[in-house]
């Protein structure tokens, strides 16, 4: 069982019989009263969304969820499409479950898909990608006062704001938590 003082974003949750993900939350304590939590899940199947509040001390089952390493080839019109590395077996997910996670997939990625009850779910990403930036207007030299940014396109569709250096073709290292950018990747 978990507690609602485990929670955190991305964990699974069973509320109602249903498998439910942590979109967001925050312990709100209170001058009078007991503490309470505000929470955003999204159901692991359909993909709707529900807000909850929960006092604390409430406590929530384990879903059966496992995760597999799988390898991102490709997107097609039946979806985002998943190999396992082992026994070469192939899956489509379709985009409602991937979410913004869609925005950081790029050729042989390796994420973990999560399964509920033997049904693909969703993806756990790594917690940055490298993304080649597609499209970006040049900067200006003099234009450093202080920290500015200009928008960047990455190859995935993701925009990023970015420094003023970066330029087209150049691979950035991105977070998949926030989509900020982190450093620029240098390949040699």
């Amino acid at each position: 069982m978990y507690d609602l003082s485990d929670f955190k974003k991305g964990l699974k949750v069973l509320l109602d019989g249903q498998p439910y993900s942590v979109v967001d939350f925050q312990h709100v304590k209170p001058g009078k009263g007991n503490q309470f939590t505000r929470t955003k899940l999204k159901h692991l199947i359909n993909g709707s969304n529900l807000e909850r509040t929960f006092k604390s001390g409430e406590k929530f089952p384990i879903p059966d969820v496992n995760y597999k390493d799988m390898n991102y080839l490709y997107k097609d019109e039946s979806g985002f499409n998943f190999m396992d590395q082992v026994s070469y077996e192939q899956i489509s997910l379709d985009p409602d479950f991937l979410g913004d996670a869609a925005n950081y997939l790029t050729e042989n990625l390796q994420v973990k898909v999560c399964f509920f009850n033997d049904r693909a779910v969703g993806v756990e990403l790594p917690k940055s990608v490298n993304l080649r930036v597609a499209q970006t207007d040049p900067g200006f030299k003099g234009n450093t006062v202080n920290n500015t940014y200009k928008p960047a396109t990455m190859e995935t569709g993701h925009i990023a704001q970015v420094p003023l250096h970066i330029n087209e073709g150049d691979i950035l290292k991105i977070s998949t938590e926030d989509g900020a950018y982190v450093e620029r990747v240098n390949l040699k």
